[in-house]
């Protein structure tokens, strides 16, 4: 009997905790880009600004533009030997190594069959996550060998986000967040309550709604609130269990308290 008061007397206590996850202000930043894009363990940042990709570690910084192509879409350094850049203007994705020289072009124009992305992400080895429009369906692109390893089901909704690591890929809809495994096999589909964007950090996912951000751990179902000063979340991501917001040409770090 007293076992089972302890364990009443404990359960409270434990649901509490895991009501919201704490973010401490470690240290903020003044910082003018137009995008950050990441900042990695080694604190090198990836960010935009007038359109070029700038890559800044030990106060050395590196730069990539190609204007001929129009805006830069997307860009993405999850593999930071093989960052890539989406253009959606020319439907293009340019992969660069980690000096930002160009090391693959991949006009999805001249592809057959004809490919209208829209948005893509890392994968492992030569590949990447495409979103394409026409067929409505997320697909692994080899860009050296110029296949597709893998297709998920013709989605039916609107795609918000895209986000990957080596092994699995996240793909944020109008109605539901779905994760499929590198060969294209879905694992899970929830809906979307309200989320517009995701990014993704060891295998746990941090999500948006209005401006507030829930943490998301792996092999759970139910998302977090993060606890937040009041502050305009333009961007966001995450590095381990450092969250970066960046505002107002400010970019704050944030130690998340994740028990």
């Amino acid at each position: 009997m007293k076992y089972f008061i302890f364990l009443f007397t404990l359960l409270p206590l434990s649901m509490y905790s895991q009501n919201n996850i704490e973010a401490t202000l470690i240290k903020s930043t003044n910082f003018k880009a137009d995008s950050i894009i990441s900042v990695d363990n080694f604190g090198t940042i990836y960010y935009l600004k007038n359109n070029t990709f700038y890559k800044k570690s030990n106060n050395k910084t590196i730069s990539y533009n190609n204007l001929q192509l129009g805006a830069i879409t997307l860009a993405n350094a999850f593999n930071p030997l093989k960052i890539n850049l989406f253009y959606k203007d020319f439907n293009t994705a340019i992969i660069l190594d980690n000096r930002l020289a160009e090391i693959f072009k991949i006009d999805f124009n001249n592809i057959q069959p004809y490919k209208n992305i829209s948005h893509i992400s890392s994968g492992f080895d030569n590949t990447l996550w495409v979103f394409n429009i026409n067929t409505q369906k997320l697909e692994l692109y080899n860009y050296k060998k110029n296949t597709t390893q893998a297709h998920s089901l013709p989605i039916q909704n609107k795609v918000l986000d895209l986000k990957s690591n080596y092994n699995y890929v996240w793909l944020l809809t109008t109605n539901h967040i779905y994760k499929y495994n590198y060969f294209g096999n879905l694992l899970e589909k929830t809906k979307n309550n309200g989320y517009t964007k995701l990014v993704e950090s060891n295998g746990n996912i941090v999500l948006k709604k209005e401006n507030a951000l829930f943490y998301l751990r792996k092999d759970t179902k139910e998302p977090i609130p993060i606890s937040l000063p009041n502050l305009l979340i333009n961007q966001f991501f995450v590095t381990n269990e450092t969250l970066y917001i960046y505002q107002n040409q400010k970019l704050q770090q944030f130690q998340l308290k994740i028990n």
